[in-house]
């Protein structure tokens, strides 16, 4: 039975530490040099990390790379990608390469519009609240000016709001659906503030109208809270070329045919929810790598984009396929609430890089590509599942963990590298290969 404690988050960073340490692992000074071995070793730099969140006592590391050779509307990036899985950013780049010579991948914003709601419960007659509805309107956006001064300055603020009677659902339910532009900030604590006072203003203005009588001024706010699913919050990206430009690939497949099986394989990812759901999540392989780079909320992203694939009622694939009068045309619609201003984005030493990197993009901008990256990690996946089969790209970065976790030397890299080039990997055929190697290597030696 571990130990509780009681103000602990009170307590110093090393303290915490030293807490853990002692009461969960079983060499605690050990464990206690590794997990401060990952601090950073710029102060300045670590306080900043441990201020995203809360009982910090190390940090975290995941790869970041980077995917080139993206041609986006014309434009050249490198791509950054923060990342676990193997072989995603190989398949991004990949892909990226593959249509830098076919015209690149061509993206366009279709909407910005975010969403926030006030859930709350009343008994009255709605008719009378909708003939006030445009007074309480006035009376809503008045009272958060201070808020959406700047924001209004910008460009962006409150773009309509709306009564919705949701008695069909729950008794008494209505909520105030309010819509909103946030310019290049994803806008979550702006939105979220705004409703909030949005609840309150709500609350006093049926108990003071004098056209609501006493018996129905009795209004409960249940919550007011943004929406992470942004449906109109769209970006469409696509690439096309003539089916002959696509070229040859393995087995003797001609551009032909494959373009009839690729598009087959999306049907199937549109009509099957077992197959939509791995299809989805190699999209998000590239999205959410992207995201992370730019320390955008990748949990939102992934959260609203499902969502959008069921919209219609069943789970579907968020990519498209046709060929039509001789031409291959890959496309993808997806729901992003992107920010490049606020929030982590500036906060973050390598988010402040990656947008550098990508030339301080516009959240549009962004938005684009991290739509590219989805749809290219989506066609090397589809590629490789049609031609060779996904394992070939997965066995190679998996091949060089195993050799990792076995503790092989560069030179036994290298040699089950080239050994292992046409054989199936497992960590048991690697390491009975490392073990032969190894032998071999005493008995010469001796």
């Amino acid at each position: 039975m571990k130990k509780s404690i009681s103000g602990f988050s009170k307590l110093s960073k090393r303290k915490k530490l030293r807490w853990i340490v002692e009461n969960f692992f079983k060499d605690p000074e050990s464990v206690m040099r590794e997990l401060m071995s990952y601090w950073h070793t710029n102060e300045d730099q670590q306080r900043i990390l441990d201020g995203f969140s809360e009982n910090t006592i190390s940090n975290y590391y995941l790869p970041y790379g980077v995917a080139p050779n993206f041609i986006i509307n014309s434009k050249t990036y490198c791509v950054p990608m923060v990342t676990e899985e193997s072989s995603v950013v190989a398949a991004a780049s990949s892909a990226a390469k593959f249509w830098s010579v076919r015209g690149g991948f061509t993206a366009t914003v279709i909407n910005t519009k975010k969403v926030g709601q006030i859930h709350f419960i009343w008994s009255g007659n709605y008719q009378r609240l909708q003939q006030v509805f445009d007074e309480l309107k006035n009376r809503l956006c008045k009272e958060v000016e201070h808020i959406t001064h700047n924001m209004r300055k910008r460009g962006g603020g409150i773009l309509d709001i709306t009564l919705l009677d949701m008695r069909h659902l729950d008794d008494d339910y209505y909520q105030l659906k309010v819509d909103f532009e946030t310019c290049d900030s994803m806008g979550a604590n702006f939105i979220n503030s705004v409703l909030e006072t949005f609840g309150q203003t709500l609350k006093a203005f049926v108990e003071e109208h004098p056209d609501i009588p006493e018996n129905e001024k009795d209004l409960e706010v249940i919550m007011a809270i943004l929406s992470n699913y942004t449906p109109e919050c769209l970006v469409r990206c696509s690439v096309t070329c003539p089916v002959s430009d696509l070229g040859d690939f393995s087995d003797n497949m001609d551009a032909n045919a494959f373009a009839t099986k690729f598009c087959r394989a999306i049907k199937i990812a549109r009509v099957d929810a077992y197959r939509a759901a791995t299809h989805n999540k190699g999209i998000f392989n590239g999205v959410d790598a992207v995201v992370m780079a730019t320390a955008n909320d990748f949990r939102a992203v992934e959260a609203c984009g499902h969502t959008y694939a069921a919209r219609d009622g069943q789970y579907r694939s968020l990519s498209y396929c046709s060929v039509e009068n001789g031409v291959f045309k890959f496309w993808l619609d997806l729901p992003l609430a992107l920010g490049t201003v606020g929030g982590l984005t500036k906060l973050h030493p390598m988010a402040r890089r990656s947008l550098e990197l990508l030339g301080n993009p516009s959240a549009q901008e962004l938005m684009k590509i991290v739509a590219a990256t989805g749809l290219a990690q989506n066609f090397a996946a589809i590629k490789s599942l049609i031609t060779t089969g996904i394992q070939q790209g997965h066995m190679k970065m998996h091949l060089l963990n195993i050799l990792n976790h076995l503790g092989a030397t560069e030179q036994e890299k290298k040699i089950s590298t080239i050994y292992f080039e046409d054989k199936v990997v497992s960590f048991t055929a690697v390491q009975h290969y490392l073990d032969g190697l190894r032998t071999k290597k005493k008995s010469v030696s001796s």
